[in-house]
């Protein structure tokens, strides 16, 4: 008997119970894993979605940090996870796909132990030095940066702030010398210190302290200027580096292996988040994020161009994997 016919031939109240599932799913509160410290970029992009998303799922969304490593931490939390879809990770494109040509061993594995469930949206970075700095501009940095090699410092605590720096400085025919920080709050703080020379990072940990005078913006990593910031220039424009250009994204994800229901149901709640006007207002003006929900399959091809992207971009920077 075909197919149709069997279920034409079920009664209702044999279909109802999966049914009534789909709609109760998820059973429980999820659990959002954000690979980074609190106050963080992706810290602030969780909060802002997950409170959102208890709307349409009818949970509450619990906000979870685990920060070090880049964010391998937190990621392989959710790579080991149950595959139910009640933990997730917000991830990035440190996480998710510049991890493999950045470390020579990844505790999960990049290209399949996740299942994208949506993108959240993507962010361009600042470069930011402190306020009494002698470099007035960034020609002036990245022309010390090519008479002194690794004379000059730079805070790094995610692969984005890593490769846009290395990757402006390789550019320039420069080389700088990282220092490694477990949280981007952490690096702010040594920079105003002038324990660290430069910090790329994103409009959310660099604007504040630029708006109250301790920090001169010397660029912006995106491909244009910002309607925010219209008097900073792009990396491309300040450090005559033509075709420069790095901007970072964040991304829900669930384990390989989670039911379809659980992905469609938690996409459900982010697409409707992310049309939600306070939403978009709040990350906006917060730090100049563009919000851009997808289908899981776009956001798979996402990832999936992006890891290839980053790749490109790690290895022409002459980034040895650590």
């Amino acid at each position: 008997m075909h197919r149709r016919h069997l279920l034409a031939a079920l009664p209702v109240a044999a279909l109802a119970p999966r049914f009534a599932a789909a709609q109760d799913w998820p059973p429980s509160p999820v659990r959002a894993i954000v690979p980074f410290a609190p106050g963080s970029a992706t810290d602030t992009v969780a909060r802002v979605f997950t409170e959102k998303m208890r709307d349409t799922l009818g949970q509450n969304v619990v906000v979870e940090n685990r920060a070090g490593a880049s964010g391998l931490i937190g990621a392989e939390a959710v790579a080991r996870a149950t595959p139910d879809g009640l933990t997730v990770l917000i991830g990035t494109n440190s996480t998710n796909a510049a991890a493999g040509a950045l470390f020579k061993r990844v505790p999960y594995d990049v290209d399949n132990a996740f299942i994208p469930v949506s993108t959240l949206g993507s962010v361009p970075l600042l470069v930011a030095v402190r306020a009494e700095s002698r470099w007035q501009n960034l020609a002036e940095l990245l022309a010390e940066a090519k008479a002194k090699p690794e004379g000059i410092t730079y805070a790094s605590a995610s692969s984005s702030q890593q490769v846009s720096t290395e990757l402006m400085a390789h550019m320039a025919g420069a080389k700088m010398l990282r220092v490694p920080y477990r949280s981007s709050p952490l690096a702010v703080q040594d920079l105003l210190a002038g324990r660290v020379d430069l910090f790329v990072a994103d409009q959310l940990v660099i604007l504040p302290q630029a708006r109250e005078g301790k920090l001169r913006i010397l660029g912006i990593t995106a491909p244009q200027r910002s309607a925010m910031l219209p008097e900073v220039p792009t990396v491309a424009e300040a450090g005559n580096l033509p075709g420069y250009q790095i901007t970072a994204w964040f991304g829900l994800f669930v384990p390989a292996g989670t039911p379809a229901i659980a992905v469609s149901r938690l996409n459900a709640a982010v697409r409707r988040a992310g049309e939600q006007a306070d939403v978009r207002d709040r990350l906006s003006s917060g730090f100049g994020m563009v919000v851009s929900t997808s289908t899981p399959e776009q956001a798979a091809a996402f990832v999936k161009a992006e890891t290839q992207r980053w790749t490109s971009a790690i290895r022409t920077a002459g980034i040895e994997p650590e």
